[in-house]
């Protein structure tokens, strides 16, 4: 994949931005961080070139100054609220999140429970977090939030909330995942800092969507492919047109709440600091895309992918058919189809000969290898020693694993662990293969060819096995599946 934008230039130029952001105010800005702080593998597939952890590593260049409050809203707590990527409750995530940022030299001040009411499993998990000497602040349930703006930015309202003791001029407001309270947080301290004699600052800091890229760019319909679940959509600020008859790019759901917003800056300040949404962001991502078209084509393909995991997840009855006919106009838009993927075109072309699953693999360098189910391997799993035999150099028909090594295998998954399948999964199949490594140089070449997998796009005819999908992703493989099973069984 091409490069197409410049993460270097973005961590210096974002950085910059903040700590001049941060100078309009009394040397305090609340920052709502959206969206991942340092895993954003979205932003790094749609800008090739992008590092997952570049918003934490630009936050490094700023840690004197930073301060991490990390929100979670006392409902979810009380639901056990999963994060669907880690299947972790979101007040585990916290745990691990203060783990991570202390690991990496960041400051955590403290934590907030937003929503509060007395949920027992809130006080619980507030015990639990002061043992560890974190300091925890309760944030409560506001009556007519968020529109009743006298009451919201009063003593009964805000001033209600415990004021979060902070050290620093840039607090970063951020949480396990979206509707934890971080808007609400921000708003309140303003109210409290006012109290104090404190001018503070809020800005928003969110990558997508990005403000100076066109409307209907791939960009940002990628982004609305991500967001399809959430019924959101991209639109131009009219506030900013408004004010200084230029167009920019927000998200609905920001345009919608910035009345209420600016109200309640006038009502906290006097006067609104900002005149439109986009006046609230410090996002320069848009300033480091060095090769459109090579933003413009990761975007398409990320588009596809979020199509095949909207069709798959439809099938399963995980997902709901809003955002399945959502992608499906998304397609359109970006006018591409599932055709524009090579690996999904080149099963397709495949699944006319073979009755049994396929699997396609588009490697980084932009050859297309296949496997198929066999009696000893499962399609993915024979893909998988298909592809790391090309990036090696070995032909095809060289066995890297004995067909004697795998059956005992088979034996101990269907005679003794229960299974009614006895081929090889993919994480087994590598398993065999690190232990023929010790013996056979061959093998031993091609394991070393793992890392080289890194980014290969794998498409296969059928939904893949959990443990599948698991060691392809560890793998750093993109995974799409056609939208149905190997078989009509009711349970998979």
């Amino acid at each position: 994949m091409k490069k197409g934008f410049d993460n270097d230039k973005y961590l210096s130029l974002q950085s910059e931005h903040i700590r001049e952001r941060i100078g309009h105010f009394d040397n305090k800005l609340y920052l709502e961080f959206g969206g991942k702080l340092f895993d954003d593998y979205h932003a790094s597939r749609v800008l090739p070139g992008f590092e997952p952890d570049s918003k934490l590593r630009m936050l490094l260049q700023l840690k004197d100054q930073a301060e991490i409050v990390i929100v979670i809203s006392a409902s979810d707590i009380d639901k056990n609220k999963i994060r669907g990527d880690l299947g972790i409750t979101y007040d585990m995530d916290v745990l691990r999140l203060i783990d991570i940022f202390q690991e990496k030299g960041l400051f955590v001040g403290s934590v907030v429970i937003t929503q509060y009411a007395g949920q027992a499993s809130a006080d619980q998990f507030k015990q639990r977090l002061e043992k560890s000497n974190i300091k925890v602040y309760r944030h409560y349930l506001i009556e007519g939030y968020p529109t009743n703006i006298p009451h919201i930015v009063s003593e009964e309202g805000y001033g209600r909330n415990d004021y979060i003791e902070t050290e620093r001029p840039l607090i970063v407001i951020t949480a396990p995942g979206p509707g934890s309270g971080k808007m609400a947080t921000c708003l309140s301290q303003l109210y409290q800092e006012h109290k104090r004699g404190i001018r503070a600052g809020y800005a928003k800091f969110e990558t997508f969507p990005i403000w100076n890229l066109p409307l209907k760019h791939p960009v940002n319909l990628a982004y609305e492919a991500a967001t399809a679940d959430l019924n959101g959509v991209n639109m131009i600020d009219p506030f900013h047109l408004e004010a200084y008859g230029k167009t920019t790019v927000n998200y609905n759901r920001d345009v919608e709440i910035f009345p209420v917003l600016n109200a309640m800056f006038e009502k906290i300040y006097g006067e609104s600091p900002y005149k439109s949404p986009t006046d609230m962001g410090v996002n320069m991502a848009g300033n480091c895309i060095i090769d459109d078209e090579a933003c413009q084509e990761a975007s398409r393909q990320e588009i596809i992918r979020r199509y095949y995991t909207a069709s798959e997840e439809h099938v399963t009855g995980l997902g709901s058919v809003e955002a399945f006919y959502k992608l499906e106009l998304l397609m359109r838009q970006a006018k591409v189809t599932t055709e524009d993927r090579p690996a999904a075109k080149k099963v397709h072309d495949f699944m006319k000969e073979h009755t049994l699953p396929v699997a396609a693999m588009e490697l980084p360098d932009g050859r297309l290898v296949t496997g198929k189910t066999t009696d000893l391997l499962g399609s993915c799993a024979a893909l998988l020693l298909n592809a790391l035999k090309l990036l090696a150099g070995i032909e095809k028909e060289r066995h890297l694993i004995s067909p004697a090594a795998i059956q005992p295998i088979q034996s101990l998954k269907t005679d003794y662990l229960g299974s009614r399948n006895p081929r090889l999964h993919t994480d087994e199949v590598l398993i065999a293969l690190s232990t023929s490594a010790e013996q056979d140089e061959y093998a031993k070449k091609a394991l070393s060819m793992l890392s080289q997998l890194n980014g290969a796009q794998v498409h296969t005819s059928v939904i893949l096995a959990d443990v599948d999908v698991k060691t392809l992703k560890k793998l750093g493989i993109q995974l799409t599946s056609e939208p149905q099973y190997e078989n009509q069984k009711l349970y998979h």
